[in-house]
């Protein structure tokens, strides 16, 4: 049962595609306040397990509870909880800043008479204000990613997702995202469940990560436990510097090579993704 304590709870989460099992019996909570990171090699199922979270796929075997609603029996309840930013971009070239917070905020159903000053909040959030109304064609990579994270916080969610949030971005424009992600939560207490493939960042952002590999977390804890516990495993001196996560990442998934991992469309759209915003 979930507790007040959990933002996210899967217990024996599966999804397959055909004959290819993407998550298979996940086990994972996601604690209430925290940023945690679920961290993994392309197919390990961080993406699959999300989309379940989020209700934008049906759970067909386990359970996924957000905040004790059930996503499968309740999906709306859920979705208003959440803020979402996928890895394919969500914003529209041809509109401004404003208008494509302005249209989150219709969509995730905010009162009308709220709506102005809620888009204004949410632009300010992410340092928008004064690009809010220049279309999003003419951003940066950075300002998009900002522009995307203000239209997931337009909601006020409670658990914000964040799908490889910085993908194809420079180390200058990663840093100012981040900034604004931990300001926001810090200052609303919001949750905060991210996959990244940047080690440094899962190290310093995040409370704790879940490292998954074939469809199951194979370790959990915060980077420095897992460090600390690599370092022990290898018999390190007590002098001796700790492994990086990098260096944990790779224990527990070996090459990290896996042919049944995605599709030739995951990768395209990854890409084009990422040429967008570099």
């Amino acid at each position: 049962m979930t507790t007040t304590a959990d933002a996210v709870t899967c217990t024996q989460l599966a999804y397959a595609f055909g004959e290819t099992k993407a998550v298979d019996g996940l086990d994972l909570t996601v604690r209430e306040g925290e940023v945690f990171g679920l961290l993994g090699p392309n197919g390990a199922g961080k993406t699959t397990a999300i989309r379940c979270i989020t209700t934008l796929l049906p759970v067909p075997s386990g359970m996924v509870r957000v905040f004790g609603h059930d996503a499968a029996g309740e999906r709306m309840g859920v979705r208003r909880l959440l803020g979402y930013v996928p890895q394919q971009l969500s914003a529209d070239a041809n509109l401004t800043g404003r208008e494509n917070v302005s249209l989150f905020a219709r969509v995730f159903d905010v009162p009308r008479r709220e709506r102005a000053a809620r888009v204004s909040q949410a632009l300010a959030a992410v340092d928008l204000t004064g690009a809010a109304d220049r279309l999003a064609g003419t951003y940066s990579g950075g300002m998009v990613r900002r522009l995307e994270l203000a239209q997931a916080l337009v909601s006020a969610p409670r658990l914000l997702i964040l799908d490889e949030p910085t993908i194809g971005l420079d180390p200058i424009a990663r840093t100012s995202v981040w900034e604004h992600i931990t300001a926001v939560r810090a200052a609303t207490g919001m949750t905060v469940l991210v996959t990244t493939h940047y080690m440094d960042e899962a190290d310093q952002y995040c409370d704790r990560v879940g490292l998954m590999h074939h469809g199951r977390v194979r370790a959990l804890g915060t980077p420095a436990e897992l460090r600390r516990g690599l370092g022990e495993r290898r018999g390190a001196a007590a002098t001796d510097p700790l492994p990086t996560l990098e260096d944990v990442f790779r224990d527990v998934a070996g090459s990290g090579l896996d042919d049944q991992s995605g599709d030739f469309r995951d990768v395209r759209s990854t890409r084009r993704t990422a040429q967008r915003v570099g």
